[in-house]
């Protein structure tokens, strides 16, 4: 079923217009204005099933309590088809960007975040009490593992690409300790995960919501650190805790709140989340080469100056401190805006590097043969794709199944055999030529995969090696992914 049919189900009428629209920056899904002669909505095409059926599952969810959401007006998911309520493009981020040009970050912009801040806890809370996750986008829980992915991710994609060093080993000990205190905070609550302005629309006079189907459980600070620390709203420090104030005051009207330890963990959920979303900006922007991500960064590192100056670290975690303090040094960070993304981006030098080609970008992933073939996000095809289902398999002993290829027991496991070590070596003697071959031609990205039965011990092991040898061999830039683990 097209659009033109599913339109006709819903409307009775037929399309007389369709027109895309601009991708939103970091989705993949596809969004098109669609008009009948009466009627109109938006189609949305997402090849994500589970991620559409976490959006249709909550959405009905939450219209059923009342809550400002688009309707689902039609809905074929086995086609990867959907169309929802036109709520136009006046998002709240858009709103205020325009408004606060003559009027600054005045009362009435308050109120309108006020205004979300009271819509946040009917989903926070209303929704949370009975909400039903079976149908939640990736998972159903923002626990120990979300936290330590949404770390790696600000490692992996960030600290390596912007080129921050750090002793890993140590900054996966501060990682194990900040994840631990996070954990302290209450977590029986509906997270909405990316509860921030430009999710949030101005239709007919009101706020309305989007963008929530990666919600699950989760402790309440998280959503509010989205809202008030988005890097480009750039809300006045003063504004935004007020806004907290006002959170904790509309929190009390639900349940009693300990003032000092929500605040202790709400800035810690603000750290993670800024952290997350520098992870995001190095995916779409060093990656990627999407300005727009690139250009939040400065904001982004704004506010962590701001935090590192004016609130205690919640935990004793020298070495993530020091890679935070280390981004707030860097000139290019910090200060300029920085340039077209078909430039390459050279923190090391803390320069930008305008007159050279893209270094190679080598992406190495661990995957399920399970569940298919990683995806080339770089559009250029080929790479190499290594099996590794006849090594050794400590998923099939009980003292592993819980582990992953990056803990220490499996590691041990593995090399314990020879043929492992055979086969790693094996794979950098195939791939070391191509890489030099991609640099001497100026080629931009090659992919590497490894992949086993369950995308867990195995193929994360050998990934992880493999990128230890060509780190050793070549002065480029290596992003690992973990895909059943990430």
């Amino acid at each position: 079923m097209n659009f033109e049919d599913l339109f006709f189900a819903y409307a009775n009428e037929s399309i007389e217009h369709i027109e895309p629209l601009s991708a939103s920056g970091g989705s993949y899904r596809k969004y098109y204005r669609i008009n009948g002669k009466t009627k109109h909505c938006l189609g949305v095409e997402n090849v994500d099933k589970k991620e559409n059926l976490a959006f249709v599952d909550y959405t009905r969810q939450f219209k059923a309590l009342g809550l400002n959401v688009p309707k689902i007006l039609a809905e074929n998911l086995d086609e990867n088809k959907y169309l929802i309520e036109d709520l136009g493009d006046e998002t709240l981020y858009s709103y205020l960007t325009k408004y606060r040009i003559d009027n600054g970050f005045d009362e009435h912009l308050i109120q309108l975040y006020k205004s979300a801040i009271k819509h946040l806890l009917e989903f926070q809370i209303k929704a949370g009490k009975h909400f039903d996750y079976t149908h939640a986008y990736p998972q159903a829980r923002f626990g120990k593992q979300s936290i330590l992915w949404d770390l790696n991710y600000f490692k992996y994609y960030f600290l390596k690409l912007a080129k921050i060093s750090f002793d890993e080993e140590a900054l996966e000990n501060d990682f194990e300790i900040f994840s631990n205190f996070l954990l302290t905070a209450p977590s029986e609550y509906f997270m909405y995960r990316d509860f921030q302005s430009r999710n949030i629309m101005l239709h007919d006079k009101k706020l309305y919501f989007i963008d929530y189907q990666g919600g699950r459980k989760g402790a309440l600070q998280y959503d509010l650190a989205s809202l008030i620390y988005q890097a480009k709203a750039d809300i006045p420090h003063t504004v935004r805790e007020q806004l907290l104030d006002f959170y904790i005051v509309e929190l009390r009207n639900y349940q009693d709140v300990d003032e000092v330890l929500f605040k202790k963990q709400f800035y810690a959920f603000v750290f993670i989340r800024i952290m997350q979303t520098l992870g995001a900006y190095g995916f779409r922007g060093f990656y990627e080469r999407k300005d727009y991500f690139l250009n939040s960064i400065p904001f982004a590192t704004d506010n962590i100056e701001f935090l590192l100056k004016n609130f205690d670290f919640p935990t004793e975690t020298p070495v993530l401190k020091d890679t935070l303090t280390q981004i707030i040094n860097s000139k290019n960070l910090r200060h300029q805006t920085l340039q077209s993304s078909t430039e390459p981006f050279d923190c090391a030098q803390d320069k930008l590097a305008s007159s050279t080609k893209l270094n190679l970008i080598v992406s190495i992933n661990s995957f399920s043969f399970k569940k298919g073939y990683p995806d080339d996000i770089s559009g250029n095809g080929g790479g190499f794709v290594f099996d590794c289902r006849g090594l050794p398999n400590p998923g099939r002993y009980e003292e592993y199944k819980t582990l992953n290829g990056k803990d220490n027991a499996v590691k041990k496991y593995l090399e314990q055999y020879e043929e492992v070590a055979d086969f790693i070596d094996i794979s950098y003697r195939l791939v070391a030529p191509t890489i030099r071959n991609y640099i001497s031609r100026n080629f931009e990205h090659l992919q590497i995969n490894f992949g086993c039965t369950g995308g867990q011990h195995r193929s994360v092991y050998c990934s992880e090696k493999l990128a230890e040898k060509i780190s050793q061999n070549f002065n480029i830039q290596i992003i690992i992914n973990h895909r059943e683990q990430d």
